[in-house]
């Protein structure tokens, strides 16, 4: 280097490259992301697709998504603009004052994150705002596609499709806009005011100041927030019609003559300020606005609540009855019509209360057919006789159906043998066989619902695996069920070994395969290729899915299975029944579900929840059938029948009533959706029934709407209740009953489905005040409505009525001497008593109980046998082990009745349950004198202990050959019982004497 030269220059630093890692990371995670959405949203594209039901998820996705982006760009626009324009439109140079001197810091601490702020907010508001547009889908729709009803609401003879249709469309667009204004303007005033276009304090006596562009935009945000406000209080006019009052639901006289007009005057109030806020915009005056501000307060208070207050208490509460007559009255003919009550057949009904000799010749149709199996109790039994293995199940609420048997239609109670993987030891749970081995159940089991066989099982006509009996052939592969395990993967190449199990076999081979015909039947999505693989691999969480031998080219995969879950998802805008419940139809085995359009929009119409009125001792305490979903509807329609195929899975949707504007409104949605009621054929007519949770929301309703007069629906003295049931141990409603019988205004019995009333309150006595039975039977095989389905009959008796309601007769069972002395006998040591449901049924000129008495083991292997057969008609009591026994109790030996074998199957292979001795039932049986220690006691303590235990022997040798399918066996030992019974009875009757 020279003396003197400058120093060389630093070689530039070469810019550190930057690591490929946190991209390939990132591209990665997006990747994984996309896969897993794909796995949840291409498999629902695939289900809906295999069903053919793509236009369900298409509608439903494509309006959701509009309503998430117009709800995201307007929340999220109106937001960002308010923001943005606060902060373009500040001053240049803010005022020097103590005020903005301490926002300095403020403004200096947000000055790093502004644009980020400002752009993050309104998108972070806007995603909520459009994932709650998002969920009003169903009103838009509606909305775009309902119709005129051609009925007029009672006020303003507005057609009853604006309430239905347009209304919440209008509200949900109004309550929306007003929450983007709100936060729009919230945004405005944290913007002015901190970058100084809004001071608070000042000059003027520390009244706000504005900038001129602050002006503008507050003024003009407050213009359409008082614009929407009037909005909503004119559209208060219309929805006042839907309000719940003290006594009813609707436009009260005080709402009609006060309500309804200051809410006109309180709109047209909301205008005048919004228009005071656009000239306060131009000139700048901001005393105009607060004066109307003011003017619209008063007027709240006085003209929206003290005026009407003033109306309802001098004007109204004086004469109330009078007064709101005209309103009861309109509130009592929307219910009945909204619920379908307009035709109920109203009939006066004397009841006897004292039984008569041959009084039950007129009803020996209905004696005959009374059921004695109760299918809420009886499942055990046919678990334990039907079963077969560990891995089949029957729901723990059996259903009841009819079927035509030698001609003859049978009350039939009915179960499909599920597939419950639960019933697998631990050593066979494994992926291949939860998979691919168990995926189907097997059969349908039925028995006779007024008979029984060896000595009280149920008298199976179809059972057995294969399946025998008086069904006839039928596909009995169950692949669909409410127990059906999440997923299944079905199909196999034509030359492999089937794998699916049938049934197990006594054979060598040990049981019975067979492979889905996937080449020619689809009940899932295909899973044979790679991707399909991967996303539903993704979708269960299981690896097995993609390196499992056995998914192959041929397989298909099964999920959702339940048969109300394929109903909800193909028809989302249905409420369904609590019950799906099988039939053989076709020779093959479906499962039938009601379907129910609702709404809460019905003018004057009483407001019901629908859990709440569906709820009875039957969905307290079972697992399979639930009460309605909670929502409160004042309008409801069996709108759609439903039937899911239990093999290949198909749903089928059946215009049941397609004059329901709400239906129609939907068919214009979805117009491939829904079958015409003219599709369905004879033989799935004859197994179409009045829906269960339909008839519980309408006697809830007829418990106070029977009455129709304004003057005694005002009084309120003649509401009733439906009565508890007494055989639960929970305080909620006997449940609705089916069962063939014949109302007295009928020719004959039918299928029907029926529930009674009492008076209503804490102390009213618990007798009988109406009794209600609907046609249940919705055709035949003429494939043809039947003219009487859903015809209602109300019988109405005196209101001096002395008819036991259930709880009396419950009451009566319990204390008298006789049957509680025999109810302890069956009742003691291993045995447990089980009493069935108590039917209701007007016969001989009054009302007729029956209620069946089980038997069973207290611990171990138990199931209910039917033992004995409980009656009441007014305050006598019958108690033997047939129906026709009981029936001669009561009504003297002379019934008239002609139940045959009632109780009993005449095929059974154990001879019929011999009549009990003929006891006194009018003297009860005085007690054992603990202290007495003569001879003749002391034997016939012994002879008691003795029989007691004898027939404690008989019951368990009794339960196990049944258990076995020894009928020789467990006849022979309900002889034993028998003779064991009565050698106790008379041992008690000697200690009495």
């Amino acid at each position: 280097m020279t003396f003197g030269s400058p120093p060389p220059r630093p070689s530039p630093a070469r810019p550190r490259r930057r690591g490929a890692l946190a991209p390939t990371l990132v591209v990665l995670g997006v990747l994984v992301v996309a896969v897993l959405l794909l796995a949840q949203v291409w498999t629902e594209v695939l289900w809906f697709q295999q069903l053919g039901f793509t236009d369900v998820i298409r509608t439903e996705w494509l309006t959701r998504a509009a309503l998430f982006v117009a709800g995201f760009l307007v929340m999220a626009g109106a937001v960002f603009w308010s923001l943005n324009f606060g902060y373009r439109s500040r001053p240049v140079y803010a005022p020097s004052t103590q005020e903005q001197a301490n926002l300095d810091q403020y403004r200096e601490a947000i000055e790093p994150l502004r644009r980020l702020v400002m752009i993050v907010g309104p998108a972070v508001l806007g995603l909520f705002a459009g994932a709650a547009a998002s969920q009003q889908w169903q009103t838009v729709q509606l909305w775009m596609h309902g119709k005129s009803v051609g009925e007029t609401d009672p006020q303003y003879g507005i057609d009853l499709g604006f309430y239905l249709f347009t209304l919440p469309g209008l509200r949900f667009v109004v309550s929306f806009l007003t929450a983007v204004v709100v936060l729009a303007g919230i945004g405005a005033v944290a913007t002015q005011y901190l970058y100084g276009g809004l001071r608070v304090g000042g000059q003027r006596g520390g009244a706000p100041r504005t900038t001129r562009a602050a002006r503008v935009q507050l003024s003009l945000i407050a213009a359409v927030l008082m614009l929407l406000i009037a909005s909503s209080y004119w559209l208060d006019r219309y929805s006042i019609l839907t309000k719940s009052g003290e006594k009813f639901v609707g436009a009260s006289f005080t709402d009609v003559h006060a309500v309804i007009p200051s809410k006109a005057i309180l709109a047209g109030i909301a205008i005048f300020v919004a228009v005071m806020f656009i000239v306060t915009a131009i000139r700048g005056n901001w005393r105009l606005p607060a004066i109307g501000v003011g003017l619209m307060v008063v007027a709240a208070i006085a003209v929206g609540g003290i005026y009407p207050a003033i109306v309802q208490r001098f004007q109204v509460q004086p004469n109330q009855q009078d007064a709101e007559a005209e309103y009861i009255k309109r509130n009592i003919d929307a219910t009945l019509d909204a619920y379908d009550l307009t035709d109920v057949e109203k009939t006066a009904y004397d009841a006897e209360v004292t039984a008569e000799a041959g009084a039950l010749r007129a009803d020996a149709d209905t004696t005959a057919s009374i059921r004695l199996l109760d299918p809420q109790i009886v499942s055990p039994s046919f678990k334990q006789l039907e079963q077969i293995r560990a891995f089949y199940d029957f729901p723990d609420s059996l259903s009841v159906d009819r079927y035509e048997i030698d001609g003859e239609s049978r009350d039939t109670v009915i179960a499909v043998r599920e597939l419950s993987l639960d019933g697998l030891d631990a050593q066979q749970r494994n992926w291949t066989n939860d998979a691919t081995v168990y995926t189907h159940g097997y059969g349908v089991v039925a028995a006779y619902g007024n008979t029984t066989a060896g000595r009280g099982a149920p008298a199976f006509w179809e059972q057995g695996i294969p399946s025998t009996g008086q069904m006839g052939p039928y596909e009995p592969r169950i692949y669909f069920s409410p127990k059906a395990p999440a997923y299944s993967i079905v199909g196999a190449p034509e030359d492999a070994t089937p794998w699916e199990l049938d049934y197990p076999a006594d054979d060598s081979e040990g049981a019975v395969n067979s492979t889905f015909p996937t080449q020619e039947v689809s009940a899932g999505p295909s899973i044979g290729n790679p991707l399909a693989k991967l996303l539903y691999a993704l979708k269960f969480g299981s690896e097995q899915i993609l390196f499992s031998e056995r998914v192959t080219s041929e397989s298909q995969i099964l999920y959702d299975r339940d048969p109300r879950d394929r109903v909800q998802k193909v028809a989302p805008y249905l409420t369904l029944d609590g019950r799906a419940y099988p039939a053989v139809v076709n020779e093959k085995v479906v499962w039938i579900v009601d379907g129910y359009t609702t709404s809460d929009q019905y003018p004057y119409a009483a407001t019901r929840s629908l859990d709440d009125a569906t709820t009875d001792s039957l969905t307290a305490t079972s697992e399979t059938v639930e009460a309605l979903q909670p929502k409160t509807v004042n309008y409801i329609r069996n709108s759609v029948k439903a039937t899911v195929d239990a093999y290949d899975g198909s749903v089928t949707l059946y215009a049941w009533d397609a004059e329901d504007p709400i239906l129609r409104a939907w068919d214009s949605v979805f117009p491939s959706s829904l079958e015409p009621m003219s599709e369905i054929d004879g033989a799935l007519m004859s197994h179409l029934r009045y829906p269960e949770d339909l008839f519980k929301v309408q006697r809830n309703l007829l418990a106070r709407y029977h009455v129709t007069d304004a003057g005694q629906f005002f009084s309120g003295n003649d509401f009733w209740a439906n009565p508890n049931d007494p055989t639960s141990e929970v305080a909620v409603p006997q449940p609705p009953y089916y069962l063939t019988l014949r109302m007295p205004d009928q020719d004959e019995a039918s299928f029907s489905l029926m529930s009674s009333f009492i008076p209503t309150g804490t102390n009213a006595r618990n007798v009988l005040t109406g009794y209600l039975a609907v046609d249940a039977e919705a055709g035949n095989e003429d494939g043809k409505v039947s003219e009487d389905y859903g015809k209602m009959r109300l019988l109405e008796l005196p209101r001096d009525s002395t008819v036991p309601g259930p709880g009396q007769v419950n009451n009566n069972f319990v204390a008298d001497p006789d049957v509680s002395n025999e109810l302890n006998i069956l009742g003691r040591g291993d045995s447990q008593v089980v009493r069935g449901n108590l039917l209701t049924l007007p016969m001989g000129g009054g009302l007729l109980y029956v209620q069946p008495v089980y038997v069973q083991a207290r611990s171990g292997t138990t199931f209910p046998l039917l033992q004995r057969v409980l009656v009441a008609f007014g305050d006598d009591i019958g108690f033997a082990d047939t129906l026709d026994g009981a029936l001669d109790q009561v009504f003297g030996g002379d019934s008239g009745a002609d139940a045959g074998d009632a109780g009993t199957d005449p095929d059974a292979e154990t001879p019929p349950t011999q009549e009990p001795t003929d006891t006194p039932t009018d003297t009860p049986a005085a007690p054992a004198d603990p202290g007495a220690g003569t001879g003749t006691d002391t034997t016939a303590r012994a002879d008691l202990d003795r029989a007691l235990q004898q027939a404690k022997e008989a019951i368990a040798e009794g339960q196990a050959a049944l258990a076995t399918g020894d009928f020789a066996t467990y006849g022979e030992a309900q002889k034993r019982l028998d003779t064991a019974i009565q050698a106790a009875l008379d041992a008690e009757a000697r200690l009495a004497e």
